[in-house]
């Protein structure tokens, strides 16, 4: 499967950004699946700790970004059946796959919205909690995305974002290495036909900073404290963050 490449007068960060919403456009059909097959399904679990890690105030809105196929806003749903979720991806294919799991309760509570993390139709100060699962690696330049997370927190309100471990480390004696550099991209191939797609997963996890150097871009970007969980030995984290 091809696609056309973004156009050549836009500056580098908007050429990436319509590269990476044309790619998730081209495999939102099978992402599900493909994130099943990849994962041999603990994707799943790792979703259910970021849920567990959301931290509810009085707003009771927990704001997704990279909402994807909504299965992080339906998790967050799960464990906090409270909670209002406005779920915001830049990719209208993928949130479009999403609305078909919405029933009951979660068609009023999770609210897909097409819209950028670096400009948050938000705002200052009205979200308890943000999650993001598997996006910031996606994000150019990441401190934008930081920057608008703060301004939407409210004060003491927490960041939770999951991410693949970097594959600059090495991780099951270079096993995920391995993994990431040649078999995920010929599985991609095999089931999505688009292998494109997954060597740009892997090499963006290959060049993703390291767990402590993400939680220095945290602080730096204005995080009073920032902190990570490594789930499945560190093939992803859970990047925790919380504003003064």
């Amino acid at each position: 499967m091809t696609s056309s490449p973004p156009p050549s007068h836009l500056p580098p960060p908007l050429r990436h950004d319509a590269a990476v919403a044309g790619m998730f456009g081209r495999i939102a059909r099978l992402y599900d699946f493909m994130n099943r097959l990849l994962s041999l399904g603990v994707d799943q679990h790792w979703r259910r700790v970021l849920a567990r890690n959301v931290r509810l105030g009085q707003k009771g809105m927990v704001l997704d970004l990279a909402a994807g196929t909504l299965d992080v806003a339906l998790a967050v749903r799960r464990e906090h059946p409270a909670a209002l979720v406005p779920a915001l991806d830049f990719c209208p294919p993928m949130l479009s796959r999403g609305r078909g799991k919405l029933k009951g309760a979660n068609a009023l509570r999770v609210l897909p919205v097409a819209a950028d993390a670096k400009h948050l139709p938000l705002p200052d100060a009205s979200v308890d909690c943000i999650t993001m699962a598997f996006g910031i690696r996606n994000i150019l330049p990441r401190e934008a995305a930081f920057a608008e997370m703060l301004r939407v927190l409210r004060p003491g309100g927490r960041a939770c974002i999951l991410e693949f471990g970097s594959g600059r480390e090495r991780i099951w004696g270079g096993l995920y290495n391995f993994y990431l550099n040649r078999i995920l991209p010929r599985i991609g191939q095999v089931f999505s036909k688009d292998q494109a797609a997954y060597e740009y997963l892997a090499e963006s996890i290959c060049a993703f900073p390291t767990a402590r150097e993400l939680e220095a871009e945290m602080e730096r970007a204005g995080f009073a404290r920032a902190w990570h969980l490594k789930l499945t030995s560190g093939i992803a984290c859970l990047h925790l963050g919380e504003k003064a």
